[in-house]
């Protein structure tokens, strides 16, 4: 049984489907922290078979909106005192600007390039959002 100690005062990140937690990882930047940070692959749950959890032992400002387009059934646990103060359930944010990039050679983002990436979430089952401008349709796995 693998055993990490609690953290005093930061972030866990839990529920992260198996495999993605590497993405989030490499994305809050983790591995050149000054503080303590706990990378668990492959962890087992009652409610997903296998998860992958982060732990920071400090806080930082994240993303919740790109952090939603990762992935939208991740946890987020603030810890103060090593008590957990507050629980954030994400999910797939309604309207994202200048996360994910219209494609599309004929929408205005492609030659105004000015105009932001304005998404409005499509479909919440398949994860597709549609342009403002064009309604192209875009995965919430195309961000930048």
């Amino acid at each position: 049984m693998l055993n990490i100690a609690k953290i005093k005062n930061g972030i866990v990140i839990d529920h992260i489907k198996a495999g993605q937690g590497i993405r989030i990882f490499n994305w809050l930047g983790l591995g050149k922290a000054p503080y303590n940070v706990a990378f668990v692959v492959n962890a087992s749950s009652k409610h997903m078979e296998l998860k992958d959890i982060i732990k920071i032992d400090n806080t930082i400002a994240i993303n919740y909106e790109l952090l939603g387009l990762i992935d939208p059934d991740i946890t987020i646990n603030i810890i103060e005192n090593e008590i957990i103060t507050e629980k954030i359930k994400l999910q797939l944010p309604q309207r994202v600007e200048d996360i994910i990039l219209c494609k599309n050679p004929r929408c205005v983002t492609s030659t105004e390039t000015y105009v932001p990436h304005i998404f409005h979430l499509e479909d919440p089952a398949l994860g597709t959002y549609r342009c403002e401008y064009c309604d192209e349709i875009r995965s919430a796995g195309d961000f930048r």
